[in-house]
């Protein structure tokens, strides 16, 4: 519902659907990694996200590539922003914020001090507000000739 609804705007449905599973997904390795939190309000998930120490940069179980699973090193390599998802119902309301402190503050206390995204169009503004830059503009191929814009950013930490 999150990337239906949200990604509306900057997308189209055929883009939407398509990007389900190889770019809007969770990757399971977050979760065993420990890294990968949740917003919950009366019971309810109402927003995940988390953060990655390694080199795969975005999507879900499905879209990962081998070799992909290998670890970061934090001297010389960037942390990973990822699989953010807000329920509509709760957009702009804080959720997303809450997600990327506690993800930039586990990030500096795994020893990163360089923190990596690629983000879709509806997210680059909270990712801009937390001081994130873009370094790149450019489109993940998916199914049937089609493609996803997305913006590659950064942000030092410390």
């Amino acid at each position: 519902m999150s990337a239906r609804t949200l990604q509306a705007g900057d997308y189209s449905p055929a883009q939407i659907e398509a990007a389900f599973g190889p770019v809007f997904g969770v990757d399971r390795q977050l979760i065993a990694d420990g890294t990968y939190f949740v917003v919950e309000t009366n019971g309810g998930i109402v927003a995940c996200g988390g953060w990655s120490r390694r080199k795969t940069l975005f999507g879900g179980d499905s879209g990962r590539a081998p070799g992909s699973a290998s670890l970061l090193d934090p001297a010389r390599d960037a942390a990973r922003i990822r699989a953010f998802f807000v329920h509509p119902d709760f957009a702009r309301r804080g959720a997303g914020r809450l997600m990327m402190t506690a993800c930039e503050t586990a990030i500096c206390e795994a020893g990163f001090t360089d923190v990596e995204i690629v983000a879709t169009l509806a997210g680059e503004p909270l990712y801009a507000a937390f001081g994130y830059l873009v370094s790149e503009r450019f489109e993940i191929p998916l199914q049937e000739d089609l493609t996803l814009p997305v913006v590659r950013m950064r942000k030092q930490l410390k």
